[in-house]
């Protein structure tokens, strides 16, 4: 399980995980919207209805969704910034729930010990220190989310929902 950290200067979000798989295949999962819109959600909690994305430097891409909590729709979007495979991405990041703020989120991905050790960094958050605690807090959950699927196949659909302690 990753446990990502919080810079000092509360501008990014840092963390890294190995995965029980080889680059390529860890690239697909954080690339292919197909397998984005399998893996990343939690019933009980909110799941995406679409994801597209033109994965090259300039490209963009987005996610549609709708909370399962309250029915309300979000979205969330980008322009790639950086396409390496199977080594590298990274994008924009534009939430509908963050009003303007726009970040940047870096993969970088090295073969290591039979599998993936996976970098993720979130920055751009300096202006907006309330906005920090809220993506800390989804990354653990989406890290964990991405592992499991690459590693064992689980699915949106067939994870279990969310326990009660963390809905709140």
């Amino acid at each position: 399980m990753v446990t990502p950290t919080i810079s000092h200067d509360q501008d990014s979000i840092q963390g890294e995980i190995h995965i029980a798989a080889p680059p390529e295949r860890v690239f697909q999962a954080i690339t292919d919207p197909r397998q984005l819109m399998q893996w990343w959600g939690q019933q009980e909690m909110y799941r995406h209805t679409d994801w597209k994305g033109d994965v090259r430097p300039g490209g963009q891409w987005r996610s549609d969704g709708v909370s399962e909590r309250d029915g309300s729709p979000y979205h969330v979007s980008g322009e790639y910034l950086e396409v390496d495979p199977p080594r590298l991405v990274s994008y924009t990041w534009v939430a509908s729930w963050s009003g303007p703020l726009k970040t940047v989120v870096r993969w970088e991905l090295e073969a290591a010990s039979g599998g993936t050790l996976v970098r993720i960094r979130h920055t751009g958050f300096a202006d907006a220190p309330a906005a920090v605690q809220g993506h800390y807090e989804g990354w653990q959950r989406v890290i964990g989310w991405m592992q499991a699927f690459v590693e064992r196949g689980e699915t949106v659909a067939t994870r279990p929902p969310m326990a009660p302690a963390a809905k709140a």
